[in-house]
């Protein structure tokens, strides 16, 4: 294969209560990457395109790039040459999982073009790569969702270990994301390291309502589960309006209402996409009445992930 192009979708991390261990997939927005194979053995970004700039074209300090050099180690492919353009379709700093996107892109990519070699469950290694370059955590939570779709757990780091969970058909998310940037390290490095024993019990009993409401399916306690009272009430203070954006979520029929990843994205869930449309621009009608414009995307649980485009 001389040339390929891959879309990688964005994610939803955290999930209200579980911080670093749940995410979920989104049809739109996402990343795309394109590789073109070349007589240069190595990984090369010849372009950027969408990233004002901001991005470096290294291929070693480039989340894709890093995924593809990464993965052509493991299978001893180092001969292989490779220059990508890649095409940033989500705000950077976001919370909607932009680096994730294309690390996932660039990985599933160069798999396909080598004619899947590994299966893509064990690319997921390769595109966290990417994550520890970005934020420096090697986490799991918004790369696993784009590279396997749906909804996913992460139950262990150490031994890796990600489980897949069903999801309703009749599951819409609303992203909202105002135009002001949130930096991943400033947000995780506000979060307190120790929790008190009450907040555990409430945040592990949300957790476990939220899986089973999922697998049920049942509605109302997916709801009542959708409740984060340990990372939440400290990054909200990083998003202005946050609390009036979600009441508006909430008293326009969403199921629930959080941050998504480290923000200043925030998600909801609705059971129809009526009530999903309805909530995104109740939501954003929130961050206007301060000045704040934003984007607003709803879709249903993405359950594909990466696909070939082109």
């Amino acid at each position: 294969m001389k040339s390929i192009s891959v879309f990688a979708p964005a994610t939803v991390a955290n999930v209200a209560c579980g911080f670093d261990i749940f995410g979920f997939a989104v049809a739109n927005p996402g990343d795309q990457i394109t590789l073109t194979a070349s007589d240069q053995p190595g990984v090369r970004i010849t372009d950027i395109i969408g990233d004002e700039g901001r991005l470096p074209r290294e291929a070693e300090r480039n989340t894709a790039g890093i995924a593809i050099q990464t993965y052509l180690q493991h299978i001893g492919r180092t001969d292989v040459g490779v220059d990508a353009v890649l095409y940033k379709q989500m705000p950077l700093g976001s919370g909607l999982g932009s680096s994730a996107a294309s690390a996932v892109a660039g990985v599933f990519a160069i798999n396909e073009m080598l004619g899947r070699p590994l299966p893509t469950v064990e690319l997921l290694p390769f595109a966290m790569e990417g994550e520890r370059l970005a934020c420096g955590s090697a986490h799991a939570d918004n790369v696993a969702p784009s590279l396997l779709g749906g909804f996913v757990v992460v139950r262990s780091y150490s031994p890796l270990d990600v489980i897949r969970i069903e999801t309703p058909a009749a599951l819409f998310c609303t992203l909202v994301h105002p135009d002001i940037e949130v930096n991943t390290k400033d947000a995780r490095f506000i979060l307190k390291n120790e929790v008190s024993l009450k907040n555990t019990i409430i945040q592990m009993g949300n957790v476990a309502g939220l899986i089973a409401g999922l697998m049920k399916p049942d509605y109302g306690l997916i709801s009542r589960s959708l409740v984060d009272v340990i990372i939440e009430p400290v990054r909200a203070i990083l998003i202005p309006e946050f609390n009036e954006a979600k009441q508006a979520a909430l008293d326009n029929g969403a199921l629930g209402c959080s941050i998504s990843g480290s923000g200043p994205s925030m998600f909801a869930l609705s059971r129809d996409a009526e009530t999903a449309q309805q909530v995104g621009a109740a939501m954003q009608q929130a961050f206007l009445s301060v000045g704040i414009t934003s984007e607003a995307y709803v879709s249903e649980i993405n359950k594909q992930g990466p696909r070939v485009v082109g």
